[in-house]
């Protein structure tokens, strides 16, 4: 798959490409608002992964099964990297205090603009 440069993922494997093990039958048509394109299928184009900031909580979501292949996979790998960064510093929004630096702000993105690289 392809990554956002500048994205979540891209930043945490510093690559431009990766390999996943994405075994989906279904995929996101259109996306929806505040969400930003984290990385597209490079054989059909269907978007793999997304990001967004709701209500300051930072999302990365992947079509893959980073679970499977943790071990070996750079992306199953940087996806777990940033949950756990995310955990650490701790994300959430709360009372008297702004929220940590956001671990997973990407530059928006657009399906014409990855599908050109």
């Amino acid at each position: 798959m392809v990554l956002t440069d500048g994205g979540a993922l891209s930043t945490a494997t510093r690559s431009r490409r990766l390999t996943v093990n994405s075994v989906h039958e279904q995929g996101i048509d259109r996306l929806g608002g505040g969400l930003s394109i984290e990385a597209l299928a490079t054989d059909d184009g269907l978007i793999e992964a997304i990001s967004a900031n709701p209500c300051g909580a930072d999302v990365l979501a992947v079509q893959w099964h980073p679970e499977w292949d943790a071990g070996q996979s750079a992306g199953s790998r940087a996806f777990f990297a940033l949950l756990r960064m995310a955990l650490r510093h701790g994300t959430a929004i709360r009372p008297g205090r702004p929220h940590a630096t956001p671990f997973l702000r990407p530059p928006p993105a657009t399906v014409a603009s990855l599908r050109g690289h």
